[in-house]
Order: structure tokens, then C-alpha cells, then sequence
């Protein structure tokens, strides 16, 4: 047996190998637009089971072309719109591949990747408008910063001691708009508050009602309860809808609340043209931002933020130095400061090279461009649609979500059985994904435009394809 029985036993037949499964990858990217969803094999499961045949194990990179390349996800096609996913990049392959090589731990210690980043931290503080004490920390998306954000609120509301001993009887109570991403109920399960001190404030014209979040709060108060968190929506998961932050912020200011905003996708309108950057504006007066990467900034999965306006806050409540994580003035255990002193996880990836290198290698403007087309296609199916005799709109199409039914003429069981036959239908056929929602009743198509590849002939062929789907 080779004294090193992990690693390749002949590293020429492994290059060789290497290279021309990255040529395949590239090839595959490169083409898209000719790889759509598609149903895994009945068998799929069987096929990926561990320990098979060595006869079948001989040639892993045939099966990786074979069996595990054809059955992705589909975000990678120019025409997938059902779910807020990014594209994916081509330096995500490049990245991936020196993420690989360097193995770095981003929990803490002297090494480059934290130079990289709290590079890629202090870019995103600057383009969202916070202030030089804002700090934060790469993790896996919204759902997990989303956490994190409110674990710091609670601590900065309630006080530090609220680490050890927990809040005890005392209610907490939070505030988002109805319609708010489950990530925020989940969040408030998970530190103990409980989703049913969540307040879901009505909407008045796609926002929070802010007469409304006052009214709450005060018989909150009255109650007993301590409101300690109000969270904006920046591109709501259904429709797109953007709160009011600058109304929100004024209302935590006088309310001695933290004002969380989650822009999982929308918080990346501030670099997008008018007028669409106003969508976001008052962005700069939140306490904590959560948002991804993965999303309307395309990079590959995964790779979210959550974002703190003070980092002391952030570190407040998670730092928990142990004697074999002491830091020192020199050697590899100096280097502050460390990551895993802002967030759950001690063992991180390096998620910040692919950020870096996507910016490095096409530009900030190259990214404003593509988010501002994106809104620009979303309007222009929100315009076919409307000139479709028989298709309507669920609603106003804002930033880069439209939403609507096949055949407003039919009752709203029939528009819905028809909207989710076509979705599924254009899914297996290759042609589009949409999602569905439901609006006033209707189950309706839902497309978020998050890719970069999404071309105008791709809107206007996919709805061609409904058409012709509602007729049949």
C-alpha cells in the first residue's frame, strides 16, 4: 500500500483526468443555454449509492459526466425564473478550484483568505452605506444571517447577560410585514423568542403599515412585552415588494428598536440604475442587513452575509474564546480578528475568493448592469403580458419579479389548475421554469429574474410558450 493512500496513486493519469473534466465544465457553461432541468433517473439514487463495484468505480470521471453533470438544478439555464437562485459564474470553477488547493479554515489564525474577506465585507459595507464600525461575516445565506442578526438584537435589547441566563419569562416581540420570508420566523424559533411573538403588520400599498406597527407596539408595551426588533423586507419572496426603510428606521429610532432588513436578493438594487436603486433607499440606517451573494450577485452557492451596523454588537454575542483558541502576537495564531468571533461557526470555507474574484475579473459596473437588465426584462414580460388578450398581472411588477395568471376569463380553481399545469409542463419540457404563487385567491406563475444569462428573447419565447400551453 502507497504511504500516501489519499491522494492520487498515479498523479499523471489524475491530471490528465483533471484536465479534461475542466474542459467539460467550461464547455458546459459556455453552453447553457442547452442544458435545462431535467428529471434524475429513477435509479439515480441507486447509482450514487457508496461502495460499488470496483469495476464500477474505475473510471470516476466518465460518471461524473455521465451521472452527476446532466442533473443539476437548472438555475444555470437563461430561462429559469421560478425561484430566487443565481446563475453561477464561470470563476466560480477557477475559485473553487484554488479554494480547494488552500483548504483554508476562515474561522480565524493569520492567513490570507480573512484578508480576503473583510476585503470583500468592507466593499459590500461601503456599496449598502454603512458606517467604517460595521462588520460581519460570510455564511451559508439570508436564513443562517438571519439568525445571527437577531441573536445580536436580542443581546444589545435585553442586555449581554442574556447569553448565559436566556431571557426567562420576559416576551420579546418582533414586527415584519405580512408576507415576510419564513427565515425571520425560523430565526426568532431558533434564539428562543418564538414565531408566535412575531407580528405580522398589514401592508398598505406594498409596505408595512407604519400607523399600523406603532398601534402594535404601543399595546404590545401595554401587555407587558418587551418590543425589541422591527425587520424590513427589501424584494419580498412572493412579489417583490420594498418596505419603506426610512419610515422604519424613524420608527425603531423613537421606539428604541433594532431595525433588520432582509435583502437576501433586494438589498443589491443600491447598485443598480434609477430607478431602481431608490427601492432601497434608507437602507443605510438599518442595524443589520442580511443578504446573499448566491443571489443577484450570481457567484455559485453558497455565500450569504450577515451584515452589523457596530461589529462590537456582533461580537458581543458570539465571541467564546476557549484556552486552545487563544490568539497570539505572532505566529499563525495571531491575526485578528477572527471570524468565528461574529457567528455559529468555527470551521468556515472560503467563500469570499469567488466574490473576489468575481469582481476582480468583470468590475462592479459589469454587475450593476446585470441586475438593472434583469428589472428591465422583468418590465418587459410584465408588458407582454399585459398586451395578451386573455393573461393578466397578479401585481405591479416592481424590480425584477412578475407575477400572473395564463387566463384571467376562467374562475380562480380553474386559473389555478391551469397556471400550475402549465409551470410543471414548461418545467419537464425544458422549455421555462416558473414558480407559482398565490395571489387574491389565484395560484399564479411567478418569475424572479435573478439570471445574468436571461436575454429578451427569452421572455418573449417562454411567454409564447404559456400561450400556447393555455390554448391546448
Amino acid at each position: 500500500m502507497s504511504d500516501k493512500p489519499l491522494d492520487p496513486q498515479d498523479w499523471s493519469r489524475f491530471r490528465a483526468d483533471a484536465h479534461e473534466l475542466l474542459d467539460h465544465c467550461l464547455d458546459l457553461l459556455q453552453g447553457a443555454e442547452d442544458r435545462p432541468w431535467q428529471h434524475p433517473p429513477e435509479d439515480l439514487e441507486d447509482r450514487y449509492a457508496i461502495g460499488q463495484s470496483q469495476q464500477q468505480n474505475s473510471d470516476l470521471m466518465t460518471r461524473l459526466r455521465d451521472e452527476v453533470l446532466p442533473y443539476h438544478a437548472g438555475n444555470t439555464h437563461p430561462k429559469y425564473w421560478g425561484w430566487v437562485q443565481g446563475s453561477g459564474l464561470a470563476t466560480d470553477v477557477t475559485a473553487s478550484m484554488v479554494s480547494a488547493v488552500m483548504n483554508s479554515n476562515c474561522g480565524g489564525r493569520n492567513h490570507g483568505a480573512n484578508y480576503m474577506e473583510r476585503a470583500v465585507i468592507d466593499w459590500t459595507r461601503r456599496k449598502m452605506g454603512l458606517p467604517e464600525t460595521a462588520f460581519g461575516v460570510l455564511v451559508t445565506g439570508t436564513s443562517q444571517a438571519t439568525v445571527q442578526a437577531f441573536a445580536a438584537a436580542r443581546v444589545k435589547v435585553v442586555g449581554k447577560d442574556v447569553r448565559q441566563q436566556g431571557h426567562g419569562t420576559q416576551r420579546l416581540t418582533a414586527y415584519a410585514a405580512a408576507g415576510v420570508h419564513n427565515a425571520t420566523k425560523k430565526a426568532l424559533e431558533l434564539i428562543g423568542v418564538g414565531s408566535d411573538n412575531l407580528r405580522l403588520v398589514p401592508l398598505k400599498k406594498g409596505q408595512m403599515d407604519i400607523d399600523a406597527l406603532y398601534t402594535m407596539i404601543a399595546e404590545d408595551r401595554a401587555a407587558g412585552a418587551l418590543p425589541f426588533l422591527v425587520v424590513g423586507t427589501a424584494g419580498s419572496v412572493n412579489l417583490g415588494f420594498f418596505d419603506n426603510f426610512n419610515a422604519l428606521a424613524d420608527v425603531a429610532q423613537s421606539e428604541g428598536l433594532w431595525l433588520h432588513v432582509d435583502g437576501a436578493f433586494g438589498a443589491w438594487t443600491r447598485i443598480a440604475d434609477e430607478p431602481y436603486r431608490s427601492l432601497t433607499d434608507g437602507l443605510e440606517r438599518a442595524d443589520s442587513i442580511a443578504l446573499d451573494f448566491h443571489k443577484w450577485m450570481y457567484v455559485g452557492f453558497d455565500c450569504g452575509l450577515c451584515l452589523v451596523r457596530d461589529g462590537a454588537d456582533l461580537r458581543a454575542t458570539f465571541a467564546a474564546r476557549p484556552d486552545y483558541l487563544d490568539g497570539k502576537d505572532r505566529g499563525v495564531a495571531s491575526g485578528e480578528p477572527w471570524f468565528c468571533d461574529y457567528g455559529i461557526d468555527l470551521s468556515r470555507g472560503n467563500r469570499a475568493l469567488k466574490i473576489w474574484m468575481a469582481l476582480e475579473s468583470f468590475g462592479e459596473d459589469a454587475f450593476s448592469a446585470a441586475i438593472t437588465q434583469n428589472c428591465h426584462l422583468a418590465k418587459q414580460m410584465a408588458q407582454e403580458v399585459q398586451a395578451q388578450p386573455k393573461m393578466a398581472l397578479g401585481q405591479e411588477t416592481i424590480s425584477n419579479v412578475c407575477v400572473f395568471t395564463a387566463d384571467k376569463t376562467l374562475s380562480e380553481a380553474a386559473q389555478s389548475e391551469l397556471n400550475v399545469r402549465i409551470a410543471v409542463e414548461l418545467q419537464e419540457s425544458g422549455q421555462a421554469v416558473f414558480s407559482t404563487t398565490k395571489v387574491n385567491g389565484v395560484e399564479m406563475l411567478r418569475a424572479a429574474i435573478v439570471n445574468h444569462r436571461t436575454r429578451e428573447a427569452d421572455i418573449s419565447d417562454a411567454l409564447a410558450a404559456v400561450s400556447a400551453l393555455s390554448s391546448a
